[in-house]
């Protein structure tokens, strides 16, 4: 079943073309007898110098008209096989019947289904033929006239067939421009999707990672403090709600775009301009943070402003979770005219030398919250360098390039 379900369409093209074949031959066998010398006496009809129908003529007859059963698959041969047994027929002094017609189908065959240089070559072939069988024909001459709207028939039909191939290739290339453009906007859909889930991860990753370090350094002060000084206690825990409020609303804004129907809520992205709160946030944790602002600040593109408030961001939580009791941090922001630098400074030593025994502050910048800080710092063209202090502590430093002060 499978091999006739191969071979299927190859069949049905071979009896399309059989029958038009048959229906040649059969018409021009029949011409062929009835244009016998004996039986051509009408007014107008020279009849002078045609040979009487026999064998010979119906097998040449046969053979010029046969390879129209192939002119799709073998266009060349077949023009080939068509004009030969066609010429005989005129240089013998046969009526030809139909063969003519033979001829111009196959013709047509080869300029359609062949390139250019095989079209023109069967061409050329059909016209000197033609040429040289009209030379060596035993019949009556016939008038230049003729000759010449014959040419013109033989041009006109090859025009058609290469007009025809030129139109299948033509739609041919649009369906296949089409396919290739759908294949790359999906290429270029997944690669959306992939980007999206990246800074999706990154932006829960610091959102969630400096929110929940910083209730889980106020809820372990509020423990320490709970029987001693009730009062501190209760700023502890209402510093912890008012964080878990912050924590989900950055939260919703980031995701709430993934629900289908539903409307997140817009709001501006954070930037350098919140970073006196995010300090703010920061001493209230527990580390003493101080903020320099150096130049005066230009604009700054959105992405930029947002890939430097998340370094800092990521910066001060790895304080705060690794610099050790008593560190300070120092934040630096320096606007130049070509250039935003930011950089994140501790003197902590804390218990476990000053890194993350959890990978989350490594000299190699190998926990989660460095990785995505290198992945956005990357994404601006920025030079990140991350690593231990000469003297002490932790340093995260970005450069940013800002291209005509932007």
């Amino acid at each position: 079943m499978r091999v006739w379900g191969r071979a299927g369409p190859g069949r049905r093209v071979l009896v399309r073309d059989t029958l038009p074949a048959v229906l040649v031959a059969g018409a021009s066998v029949v011409l062929f007898g009835v244009h016998g010398r004996g039986q051509l006496g009408g007014p107008g009809v020279p009849v002078e110098g045609l040979r009487e129908p026999d064998a010979l003529g119906v097998a040449l007859l046969l053979l010029a008209c046969v390879p129209v059963a192939v002119r799709r698959r073998w266009p060349l041969t077949g023009l080939c096989a068509a004009l030969l047994p066609e010429t005989a027929l005129e240089g013998l002094g046969y009526g030809t019947g139909l063969t003519g017609v033979a001829g111009l189908v196959m013709l047509y065959s080869v300029a359609a289904y062949r390139g250019l240089a095989v079209a023109l070559g069967g061409l050329a072939l059909a016209v000197v033929l033609y040429t040289a069988s009209m030379a060596a024909g035993a019949g009556p001459p016939a008038a230049w006239s003729g000759h010449l709207v014959m040419i013109v028939a033989l041009v006109a039909v090859w025009g058609v067939g290469r007009s025809l191939r030129l139109r299948r290739a033509y739609m041919a290339e649009l369906k296949d421009r089409a396919a290739r453009l759908e294949r790359a906007r999906a290429a270029d859909r997944r690669a959306a999707r992939a980007e999206e889930r990246s800074r999706i991860a990154r932006e829960l990753h610091d959102v969630v990672a400096h929110h929940v370090s910083v209730m889980t350094v106020q809820a372990s002060a509020a423990r320490r403090v709970l029987a001693s000084d009730p009062e501190l206690a209760g700023e502890a825990l209402s510093a912890i709600e008012e964080t878990g409020r912050m924590a989900l609303t950055e939260m919703r804004n980031i995701v709430g775009v993934l629900r289908a129907g539903a409307r997140a809520e817009l709001g501006p992205q954070p930037g350098t301009r919140d970073l006196p709160a995010l300090v703010e946030q920061m001493r209230e944790a527990g580390l003493a943070t101080g903020l320099t602002v150096q130049g005066p600040p230009g604009p700054i593109p959105a992405g930029v402003d947002l890939a430097a408030y998340r370094l800092v961001q990521e910066g001060l939580t790895n304080a705060l979770r690794h610099a050790g009791a008593g560190a300070t941090a120092r934040v630096t922001v320096r606007h130049e005219p070509h250039e935003l630098d930011v950089r994140v400074e501790d003197d902590g030593r804390g218990a476990d030398g000053g890194w993350g025994a959890d990978g989350g502050r490594g000299a190699d910048g190998t926990g989660h919250g460095l990785v995505g800080i290198r992945e956005r710092v990357a994404l601006y063209g920025g030079i990140l360098s991350i690593g231990p202090r000469p003297g002490g502590g932790f340093e995260v430093r970005a450069r940013f390039p800002l291209k005509d002060g932007q």
